[in-house]
């Protein structure tokens, strides 16, 4: 046997035909007049209505951009740095990554930034990195270094 031989094994049925007269009565279903009883009837897609509300200023799309930046920046106080560090460490995302202070987020390594929550009492080398004015004044105090 082969695919052009198969053949079904109930007879087909009619499809009904509907708006025609008929058992179904003469509306057959349809109801009374209006768009939706006539034959070819086009009904106004909703997706064209959504796409009709939808802003169309300029740089609209730039402000989407704008807020997934911050999504990539990590914070990270002092007290934190205290901790991890050796006195005269460089303090880097490279470094921060390797004593896994910090994660890659979608494969790339993420800004920091330090702020002056704690204390501190080791002099850092602090490079690559965003620094508060608070964290600032308190790393240069103890003697460290900001590039």
């Amino acid at each position: 046997m082969q695919i052009h031989e198969l053949q079904p094994n109930h007879k087909m049925k009619n499809k009904k035909r509907i708006g025609r007269g008929g058992k179904r009565g003469t509306y057959s279903g349809r109801g009374i007049k209006g768009q939706k009883a006539r034959a070819g009837r086009k009904l106004e897609p909703i997706t064209k209505n959504i796409i009709k509300k939808i802003p169309k200023l300029r740089g609209s799309s730039n402000r989407l951009i704008q807020k997934k930046s911050n999504e990539f920046t990590k914070i990270i106080n002092l007290s934190l740095l205290e901790k991890t560090f050796e006195p005269k460490d460089i303090v880097s995302p490279k470094t921060l990554l390797k004593k896994e202070i910090i994660e890659k987020i979608k494969g790339k390594i993420p800004k920091v930034k330090i702020l002056a929550d704690g204390e501190i009492t080791k002099p850092l080398y602090i490079q690559g990195c965003e620094v508060s004015k608070m964290a600032r004044e308190k790393i240069l105090k103890v003697g460290g270094k900001i590039d």
